[in-house]
């Protein structure tokens, strides 16, 4: 399917790993120019390399704490003016530290309010008067499926995160017609930060290999498997394109069936 995004601008957060730079991949395999941002320099370097190598656009990387406003601000005029304007933009975020709640202190609250929800303000705010001038502005925010099911020893994604689907069904009314907003609510996917949680859980002893932990994160998806990082990339471009032209204000699981609810 041709999702007519070829010579589009897209701009993504958190990108430089994961969730993140598997949507900006599935832009850039659609012809899109691509914009990543990240705090590791190593990282966003070899995530440019990727990209370059994986579509026909042209590609820009910008070293970015999306924890400082003026940093985003600058993060969103840097991209509109290397390619002239914004299309689409892609939020995502580092998952806060894992624990329940009397194992979490205010800082580490604070922490995952900027991190999770305050990224995503401020770069809609900055990004929007480019999509209104799009003509085919789309925002997807990459969350979770936490904020339909919480997940044990994740109170700050299972709490912290539903703000940005409330952001984002606000936006979605605000926006329009101008611009279409939507969410994804990803399950586990094989990332490196999926490989922090399962090898807390064994320092924890709450695992004895990393292999178990696996085992037992599959254990409750029907389909039998964690998620790959590019089936969710497939998805969010497909939500940014016009084939998804009348989808807007919405949460979708990508969770292989997953969440109960």
């Amino acid at each position: 399917m041709d999702l007519q995004i070829e010579g589009n601008v897209a701009l993504t957060t958190a990108s430089s790993g994961g969730l993140g730079l598997a949507s900006a991949a599935a832009l850039a395999r659609e012809g899109a120019h691509v914009a990543v941002c990240g705090r590791t320099p190593d990282r966003l370097d070899a995530a440019r390399d990727r990209l370059e190598s994986t579509g026909d656009g042209d590609v820009l990387a910008v070293e970015t704490d999306l924890t400082e406003r003026a940093q985003v601000e600058a993060y969103v005029e840097a991209v509109a003016e290397e390619f002239g304007g914004i299309d689409h933009v892609v939020t995502s975020a580092g998952g806060p530290p894992s624990g329940g709640f009397l194992d979490v202190d205010d800082d580490a609250w604070y922490g995952a309010y900027d991190t999770l929800v305050m990224s995503v303000v401020w770069t809609t705010r900055f990004a929007y008067p480019h999509l209104r001038e799009s003509g085919s502005g789309s925002v997807v925010a990459i969350t979770s499926r936490s904020v339909r099911e919480v997940i044990d020893d994740l109170v700050l994604s299972n709490a912290v995160r539903r703000a940005v689907v409330g952001l984002v069904k606000t936006q979605a009314r605000e926006f329009a017609p101008a611009v279409r907003v939507n969410a994804v609510l990803p399950g586990a996917h094989e990332t490196a930060r999926m490989e922090e949680l399962i090898g807390d859980a064994v320092d924890r002893g709450e695992y004895e290999t990393y292999e178990a932990g696996l085992d037992d994160w599959s254990v409750d998806v029907p389909l039998g498997r964690m998620g790959d990082p590019d089936e969710l990339g497939d998805v969010v471009a497909f939500l940014a394109s016009p084939r998804a032209s009348y989808v807007t204000g919405t949460a979708l699981p990508i969770d292989g069936g997953s969440t109960h609810s």
